[in-house]
């Protein structure tokens, strides 16, 4: 094997990589996936709100809300996200198909940095007329998957529009990418994985019929950094153009399953701690 673990020799990534070619990258970064892909992964991460509910429209709800909320240290994101759902009494479908704007009030006081109670009233307003319009988040996001599209940008961009003409308030529209604005959609991008990406490791849910050759990969301070590591990224800039090359390299290695290579690149961002 061309390289060594960083768990049982300590080289710098730059030095490591550099001894790689494409196949045996292509290799390592697999063998990482398989590490960490594991069902014990949803212990310590945000995902685990979602897999508290067995309903489909509970799962999607709750993991829209988590994803949402989803920066800063993991054990608050999960405490303020099961904070909301302790407000909805623990079934967020039947609350926001029945939501009142006195039920709405149930959120006064909750803050998570800079998401506040009259942003999360405004996704339950928009989240309400959605489902009285389309089925399931699921079929929302796959209509506005156009033919030959090569990712979920129009997706992701027709979500935001919609929230903010049907209720979310315009300071809350930056919680929420936008690939027009150079947004990476980090939180959009992990939310869909999470709801359409196949469960075989009983980690991602594949609720939704949308291919999952069309899945992003999150993209922040640590993934950006592993991935320029590796020579899969050149960007700079955390933004959607840096989304799209992250795809590009990651596609030649997973074309099928892209996402599933998030796991090697969060595992050796965080869990490894590689520079």
């Amino acid at each position: 094997m061309a390289y060594v673990r960083r768990s049982t020799e300590s080289l710098t990534t730059s030095i490591l990589m550099k001894k790689l070619s494409r196949e045996e990258l292509a290799q390592f970064l697999k063998e990482k996936a398989d590490q960490y892909a594991k069902y014990s992964f949803v212990q310590d991460d945000p995902i685990q709100i979602p897999h508290s509910f067995s309903t489909a429209e509970d799962i999607e709800i709750s993991g829209l809300i988590a994803a949402t909320l989803s920066w800063g240290n993991r054990k608050t994101i999960i405490a303020k996200s099961n904070d909301l759902m302790d407000r909805m009494d623990r079934s967020p479908a039947e609350f926001i198909r029945g939501a009142s704007e006195s039920d709405l009030e149930t959120f006064n006081g909750f803050v998570h940095r800079t998401f506040q109670s009259e942003d999360i009233k405004g996704l339950a307003r928009s989240l309400k007329k959605l489902y009285q319009e389309h089925e399931s988040l699921g079929d929302f996001f796959k209509a506005h998957v156009c033919e030959g599209d090569a990712h979920l940008g129009q997706a992701f961009q027709g979500f935001k529009g919609y929230l903010l003409d049907n209720g979310l308030p315009l300071r809350a529209g930056k919680h929420f990418g936008d690939p027009s604005k150079g947004s990476a959609c980090k939180r959009l991008i992990m939310f869909t994985r999470w709801m359409a990406r196949s469960n075989k490791e009983g980690i991602d849910f594949g609720l939704w019929d949308i291919d999952s050759a069309l899945l992003s990969l999150p993209l922040d301070v640590h993934s950006g950094r592993v991935a320029r590591s590796l020579g899969l990224l050149k960007r700079k800039q955390n933004d959607w153009k840096a989304v799209l090359e992250l795809d590009h390299s990651i596609r030649k290695i997973e074309p099928v399953d892209p996402a599933r290579l998030d796991y090697a690149l969060f595992g050796l961002g965080v869990y490894e701690g590689w520079k």
